[in-house]
């Protein structure tokens, strides 16, 4: 079964994804909202996992609650809250409420969040979750038992960082991710495009799976000294921090930063990921600036 996101790889064409949090609470209103705004202009809405260790509503259940509104999410699974009873249970259970597409990640430290006393899971890893969706879309379960209610169909995609300081453990984690059957990439934040023109032509270079760039709306220099300082692996030069303090405009700015670096990725890669936190709805704009058109309907 295609569905846009799966056709538009299909087609190779520039993907566009982006990414929204599923409330702090039992009111989807707000995610709906920003959701809607985004249904075509994007191929895809990833619903994150309990990012950062910040617990909100299951990503499973605000994927489906966007897909009721025809918009395809693509549903983050993190390691860190499941072990791997649970992992299956909800990969069966989110293909059969409709989801196609699947982010498979280890996920953050729970210290990093607001419940660091609870305890973490990680009987497996993004490696290893890959390649549990692997078997299950074989038809079969962790224990290699035949699934007695057909095999799932699952699109899995897996993070990278172009940025790692470890040039070798990069590379050895993107193959191992794509021998565990990663069917596209969503990258980390960027601002050093270099280093991306570099992974793509020395550890990407022949790759048949879709790498998209991550795309990050700095709202403020404040708000960019905050994320590199809180956020790990996060490279942010002193010379956008400059340009945003200094812009009459800093919002504005920063759109005009995340559109530049869109068309920086057009050169380089298969697609974008968009993070702008809480302010998806600028999104918009940030592609209109950068040229990028609606997405295609299903075809």
């Amino acid at each position: 079964m295609y569905t846009r996101f799966r056709q538009a790889i299909k087609n190779q064409e520039f993907l566009v994804t982006a990414e929204i949090c599923p409330p702090k609470g039992g009111n989807p209103q707000h995610m709906v909202e920003m959701g809607t705004l985004l249904k075509n202009r994007v191929h895809a809405v990833n619903i994150t996992d309990g990012s950062r260790a910040v617990m909100r509503m299951s990503s499973m259940a605000a994927s489906v609650i966007l897909l009721q509104q025809g918009i395809e999410p693509i549903c983050q699974m993190a390691c860190r809250d499941r072990n791997i009873i649970a992992l299956q249970a909800d990969l069966m259970g989110a293909y059969a409420l409709g989801i196609r597409n699947v982010l498979a990640l280890t996920g953050d430290p729970v210290k990093a969040g607001d419940h660091r006393e609870a305890k973490s899971v990680f009987e497996l890893e993004s490696v290893r979750l890959l390649k549990l969706i692997q078997q299950l879309n074989h038809g079969l379960d962790f224990n290699e038992k035949t699934l007695p209610d057909e095999p799932l169909d699952l699109l899995a995609g897996a993070a990278v960082d172009p940025q790692c300081k470890s040039w070798s453990g990069l590379q050895s984690r993107f193959e191992k991710k794509i021998t565990a059957g990663a069917q596209f990439f969503q990258s980390q934040m960027i601002t050093d495009f270099e280093q991306l023109d570099k992974f793509m032509n020395q550890i990407a270079v022949g790759v048949d799976k879709p790498i998209l760039a991550g795309i990050f709306l700095l709202k403020s220099a404040k708000n960019a000294e905050f994320i590199r300082k809180n956020v790990p692996g996060v490279l942010i030069p002193d010379e956008l921090i400059k340009r945003l303090a200094e812009a009459p405009d800093p919002l504005q700015e920063g759109v005009k930063i995340a559109a530049e670096q869109v068309k920086l990725a057009q050169q380089l890669c298969q697609g974008v990921h968009l993070m702008a936190v809480r302010r998806e709805d600028l999104i918009p704009e940030v592609l209109d600036l950068a040229g990028i058109p609606p997405v295609n309907s299903i075809t």
